[in-house]
């Protein structure tokens, strides 16, 4: 073990990855062991080890099922599944079966919307599972047959309508982007308007400019690509089709900035996509494409690796993943500073995400005017958008900003729609009478994630799946997120069950903007978002229900 990490902090996940790998577990003495290896208390191991959902404290089953129970799943029939799962094993969620085969259990999203229900069974990921499905898989494993997967398991495709990203050359932006000098090429990712395609939406080329301007021999370049955003998978879809335009955009900012090295930091749930990236990098170091004197650049050298997470939908926060990075739990960082003044290891960090990076190869390969024509004043080029839910054509789809919420929806097969949940969980709750706004910066400023809801949906079970994610996913660094979630879950659950009064609801949204406001990161600050969308243009679904006669 010791031959094949480092003795530094920031081994210590990728270690408790290989422990459990090997052993299916993590132990107190493996926990104790790892301590004494890192030279860090055993009690620091066991915080970390507890933070991730994907490490096991305790022994689990051989097969560890996880069933996806995100909204646009539950639309799917993710409950029929889960009834279908336990009829079969004879256990409950959270159990493990007597002769030790199968642990079930829930989890977040998987990047499988468009192909719900679906689940993992270790590393393996089936999707668009019926009951019977269900069935032949588990015998599969019963057989050991795992070596060999069933022709009605395989995921399905994606569809998507045309991609700027597959008309695109190999390489034709790093190549153009070596012609110039890094301050030139910053300026035209700056005059293309990029911002980040993450959520946050800050401007690209500035953060590489700030990054390229801070005094220090050793940058970083990461690529988030911890995509936990319930109803986000466009960048799964990047991953496993496009990686290619990923390293060469990462290898373009690290160029810009003057870093040597770059971080993918990839989530637990695509573990069976790092082979594939893998064997990409490989490749393209055979090519020149890494390493050094990169296509003949003498002085440009650059490399990159890929970072496993354990589960943590916190981490998509960049200060949390870097937290991740060195070896922590995942609690975001108070700014300033920032990462490209300190970020990983304290050096210069450029943080960006998946779709940001792929695009900013496409940008240099065109030209900064071609992209800033595209979409609206403020909000420049195109933008995927993952759609899911009640809808006859989900997928992903490639958009200009400025589109309204209404085209999306025709073209999407969505014209019926009662709600749209734009920009995943974090995001808006939108009524129909919204359908006409923007999605651009200036308006709905978001991430990618669309969720659509028929007229049939009750949006306070949708509020109840969304507080049960954020209590779930809570870093429990503060007290407004990790308490005053736990209390609004209770309070949708009163509300459900029509026992609770006007002035509880009132309180519990007084509750909410508190929470909006005293909360640390943006999970608790957008985690209140539901119950105040549905309290203000669905007040109906509240009120319908009838009180009970206590109160």
């Amino acid at each position: 073990m010791a031959k094949k990490h480092d003795n530094q902090r920031s081994a210590l996940i990728p270690i408790l990855r290989a422990i459990q790998d090997e052993y299916s577990y993590v132990s107190e003495f493996a926990m104790q062991y790892v301590g004494d290896l890192l030279g860090v208390h055993a009690a620091q191991v066991y915080s970390v080890a507890t933070f991730y959902h994907f490490f096991n404290t305790k022994p689990k089953g051989k097969f560890i099922i996880r069933l996806s129970r995100d909204m646009s799943s539950i639309m799917k029939g993710a409950k029929v599944i889960a009834r279908q799962l336990e009829n079969d094993l004879g256990i409950k969620f959270g159990e493990t079966t007597p002769d030790g085969m199968f642990t079930l259990g829930w989890t977040s999203c998987i990047g499988m919307n468009y192909h719900a229900p679906a689940m993992l069974v270790n590393n393996e990921i089936y999707s668009s599972l019926t009951p019977q499905r269900v069935h032949l898989i588990l015998e599969e494993c019963r057989e050991g047959l795992r070596s060999r997967r069933p022709a009605t398991s395989r995921v399905g495709s994606t569809f998507t309508n045309e991609l700027t990203y597959t008309e695109h050359q190999d390489d034709a932006g790093l190549k153009k982007a070596l012609a110039m000098s890094p301050s030139e090429l910053i300026n035209e990712v700056i005059a293309s308007g990029i911002r980040g395609r993450g959520g946050a939406g800050f401007p690209t080329g500035v953060k590489w400019k700030l990054a390229a301007e801070a005094a220090s021999d050793v940058k970083y370049i990461i690529c988030n690509a911890d995509e936990g955003e319930p109803g986000t998978f466009k960048d799964r879809i990047i991953l496993t089709q496009y990686a290619n335009l990923l390293f060469e955009g990462m290898t373009i900012a690290a160029y810009a900035v003057g870093a040597r090295e770059g971080i993918v930091y990839l989530r637990a749930e695509y573990t069976y996509i790092k082979m594939l990236l893998e064997e990409i990098l490989r490749g393209r170091r055979a090519e020149k494409q890494l390493g050094s004197a990169i296509f003949g650049k003498e002085g440009f050298d650059f490399d990159i690796r890929i970072h496993m997470g354990a589960g943590a939908y916190v981490c998509g926060e960049e200060t949390a993943l870097i937290e991740s990075l060195e070896g922590h739990r995942g609690e975001p960082r108070n700014r300033p500073p920032y990462p490209v003044v300190s970020g990983f290891h304290g050096k210069p960090t450029v943080v960006n995400n998946v779709e940001t990076l792929a695009s900013v190869s496409v940008i240099l390969d065109r030209g900064a005017k071609w992209f800033a024509s595209i979409g609206t004043e403020r909000s420049k080029g195109f933008k995927l958008f993952s759609v899911s839910g009640d809808c006859s054509r989900p997928g992903v789809y490639e958009l200009p900003w400025g589109t309204t919420v209404n085209e999306l929806l025709d073209l999407v097969g969505g014209e019926d729609a009662k709600a749209v949940q734009v920009g995943g969980y974090s995001g808006a709750l939108l009524p129909a009478s919204e359908f006409n706004r923007k999605l651009a910066y200036e308006d709905l400023g978001m991430g990618g994630s669309v969720i659509v809801y028929g007229a049939q949906r009750d949006l306070l079970e949708v509020a109840e799946n969304y507080l049960e994610f954020f209590v779930e996913e809570s870093c429990g660094q503060c007290t407004p997120c990790r308490d005053g979630n736990v209390k609004l879950l209770e309070g949708v659950r009163t509300l459900l069950g029509g026992r609770c009064s006007s002035r509880h609801l009132n309180e519990l949204i007084s509750l909410s903007k508190t929470i909006q406001v005293a909360s640390k990161c943006g999970l608790g600050q957008s985690s209140p978002k539901v119950l105040l969308a549905v309290n203000e243009h669905f007040k109906d679904e509240i009120m319908a229900r009838p009180i009970a006669a206590s109160h």
